[in-house]
C-alpha cells in the first residue's frame, strides 16, 4: 500500500472567465484563492439554453456578475448545491433573484455530531447557516434539463450534508470538495466525520464514472484508481496515529508534530481537526481510547 497521491496542481482557469470542460459542462471559477480554496472555487454550468448552475459560489459581487454574463440570453432551470460551506453556497440566493431558478441539493448546514460540553465549533464561520433550498435531494434522487441530467450520490464526510453529482449523459461526477485533484480534503469535526468520510470513498470507488469535476482545481482522472489513493492516504494517516500513540505522544499537538513535517503554519489548525477526525474514528473502531469523548485539547493511548 502507497501513501502517496500524485496531486496534479496544474489548473489554469482564470477567475471570471468561462472555460469550456465537456461539451456540456462549463466552469468559471470565483476570485476567492486560499490555502483551503486553492486557486478559488469552480462554479459549473451544465447544458447549453436551459441550464443548471453547480455550487454557485460565494456571496462575491464580482462572482455573481460572472455567472450572471456567463449564462445571458440561457434560462437557467437549477442551482445545485453541494454542501453548505461559505466557498459554494451563499450566491445561490442572488442569482436565483435574478434568474429565478430553484435551489435544489444538499439540506441545510448541520454538523455530523452535537458539540461536546464545553466545546467551541471552530468551523462555524465557514458554515452557510442561512442555506434553505426550494427542494433537498435525497441519494438516487434526479434533476434534468435539455440534454442533461444529475442524479445526487450522498457523500457525507466532508459535511454531514455533502452530496456528489452524476451527470449521466457524460459519465462523469461532480465531487464537490469529497474528492479534489490538487489536494487531499479536510475532514474537520464537528461538521465532518472520518468514519463517514472513508465510507463515502468506498462507495464512489465502487462507482463507474472515471472522470470528476472537483469543487476545487482541475478534474479528478481515472477517479477509481485516485479514490484508491485517497483511501491509502487515510489508511497512512491512521497508522502514523497509531505508531505516534506508540511512542508515547498523548495529545493532538505532539501528533501533528511528528505527522505533518513542514506544515505551513496557516494549516496546523486543519491539521489538528483532521487528526481529531482520525481519532474519532479510531476510538468509535476500538484502537484507541481516551477519557470521555475525543477532544481537540484530549488525551489519548492505545487500546490494550
Amino acid at each position: 500500500m502507497s501513501a502517496d497521491i500524485s496531486f496534479d496542481r496544474d489548473f489554469d482557469s482564470p477567475a471570471g472567465q468561462v472555460r469550456p470542460v465537456t461539451g456540456r459542462v462549463r466552469r468559471v471559477v470565483a476570485p476567492n484563492p486560499s490555502a483551503f480554496t486553492f486557486t478559488g472555487t469552480c462554479t459549473y454550468i451544465i447544458g447549453q439554453g436551459e441550464v443548471a448552475i453547480l455550487d454557485p459560489g460565494p456571496d462575491s459581487p464580482e462572482h455573481i456578475a460572472a455567472v450572471l454574463d456567463a449564462v445571458a440570453g440561457e434560462s437557467v432551470s437549477h442551482l445545485v448545491v453541494t454542501h453548505t460551506h461559505r466557498d459554494h453556497s451563499p450566491a445561490a440566493a442572488a442569482i436565483k433573484a435574478a434568474t429565478g431558478a430553484s435551489i435544489v441539493g444538499c439540506g441545510p448546514h448541520r454538523a455530523a455530531r452535537p458539540l461536546h460540553i464545553g466545546e467551541i465549533n471552530p468551523l462555524d464561520a465557514s458554515a452557510d447557516t442561512d442555506f434553505l433550498p426550494d427542494h433537498q435531494l435525497a441519494d438516487g434522487d434526479t434533476i434534468s434539463g435539455r440534454g442533461w441530467t444529475l442524479t445526487a450520490v450522498e457523500t457525507p464526510g466532508h459535511t454531514a450534508n455533502h452530496l456528489s453529482f452524476a451527470l449521466k449523459e457524460d459519465s462523469l461526477l461532480f465531487s464537490g470538495d469529497h474528492v479534489m485533484a490538487w489536494a487531499t480534503s479536510i475532514v474537520a469535526p464537528p461538521d465532518g466525520a472520518m468514519g463517514d468520510y472513508i465510507r463515502s470513498l468506498e462507495r464512489l470507488g465502487a462507482r463507474e464514472e472515471t472522470i470528476y469535476l472537483p469543487g476545487h482545481g482541475g478534474p479528478v482522472r481515472d477517479a477509481p484508481a485516485f479514490v484508491r489513493d485517497y483511501l491509502d492516504h487515510r489508511i497512512a494517516r491512521e497508522v502514523a496515529i497509531l505508531r505516534g500513540l506508540e511512542r508515547a505522544a498523548e495529545t493532538i499537538p505532539d501528533l501533528v508534530r511528528g505527522i505533518y513535517i513542514g506544515l505551513d503554519p496557516r494549516l496546523v489548525g486543519a491539521a489538528s481537526l483532521t487528526v481529531l477526525a482520525h481519532l474519532e474514528h479510531l476510538v468509535e473502531t476500538g484502537r484507541v481510547l481516551t477519557d470521555g469523548p475525543p477532544a481537540i485539547d484530549g488525551r489519548f493511548r492505545l487500546a490494550a
